[in-house]
């Protein structure tokens, strides 16, 4: 039998993870949709704003759902480590893993186009006839643009992959990069809510806690307007009302348990 303790510590521990992954599925979904256009390093901005966003706010949760189950400061401290490195780590992989999957198959895709361009050029150029009709060129410059194209071994595989495949051209993302960012970006931001609690902050310290995550959330959720070109301010105030959100969901839970134990 777990000690009430322990129980309350594992109940807390348990209800946060899944409102934390819940959260994390929100944030994947709003910044899915966000484009990025004429950004050098655009994907690793992407990566490094939303990591960082999850990072602060899964770190953050743990520490509402502790401070509402009224458990002492060490359990911040140790929940706290505990998940933002787990939770990191494990949205390093994920990002590692689909970095990779993507780039293999755009990679395969690249390699089928590139031989039916030299094996059945005929067909390929009936193909691009069909794709300049999608791209309403006008009829009297097809023939004219299909020759541009067709004399450009890249560009008329590029056209394919885009037009035919629906298939983007990456850049050549490194799946290496991509998951190391996204480490790094959620365990400097998840480390931010605990530091009154690591270094022993005089005050109350889970209000302190409150108010580096709510300044850095702020501040975090302000640079997606790198890649979203939306207005700072609002994509700022965006960033805390959805964390606050969850915060507030997870300091409920915290105290629920804390009172009926």
């Amino acid at each position: 039998m777990l000690a009430m303790p322990q129980l309350r510590i594992f109940q807390v521990q348990s209800l946060v993870t899944n409102l934390c992954n819940n959260y994390a599925g929100i944030m994947q979904e709003l910044n899915s949709h966000e484009a990025i256009h004429g950004v050098k390093g655009g994907e690793y901005i992407r990566d490094l704003v939303f990591s960082a966003n999850d990072g602060l706010i899964t770190t953050f949760a743990v520490v509402a759902g502790v401070a509402g189950a009224g458990l002492a400061p060490a359990v911040v401290v140790i929940l706290g480590l505990a998940n933002m490195f787990a939770d990191g780590l494990a949205m390093a992989l994920g990002n590692y893993l689909g970095t990779e999957s993507r780039v293999d198959f755009e990679k395969a895709n690249r390699a089928l186009e590139e031989w039916e361009v030299d094996n059945i050029p005929a067909d390929e150029k009936k193909e691009l006839i069909a794709i300049a009709k999608k791209r309403a060129i006008p009829a009297p410059r097809v023939s004219q643009w299909v020759e541009l194209v067709t004399a450009d071994k890249k560009m008329w595989v590029d056209e394919m992959m885009v037009w035919e495949l629906g298939i983007t051209p990456s850049g050549g993302e490194n799946p290496f990069k991509n998951g190391l960012a996204t480490f790094i970006a959620f365990v400097i931001a998840g480390f931010l809510p605990l530091t009154p609690y690591v270094f022993s902050l005089s005050g109350n310290k889970f209000y302190l806690s409150i108010a580096v995550t709510a300044i850095t959330l702020f501040a975090v959720g302000s640079l997606r307007t790198l890649v979203t070109k939306r207005h700072w301010f609002r994509s700022g105030l965006e960033m805390l009302a959805v964390g606050g959100f969850a915060a507030a969901a997870a300091y409920a839970v915290g105290a629920l348990i804390g009172n009926s134990t």
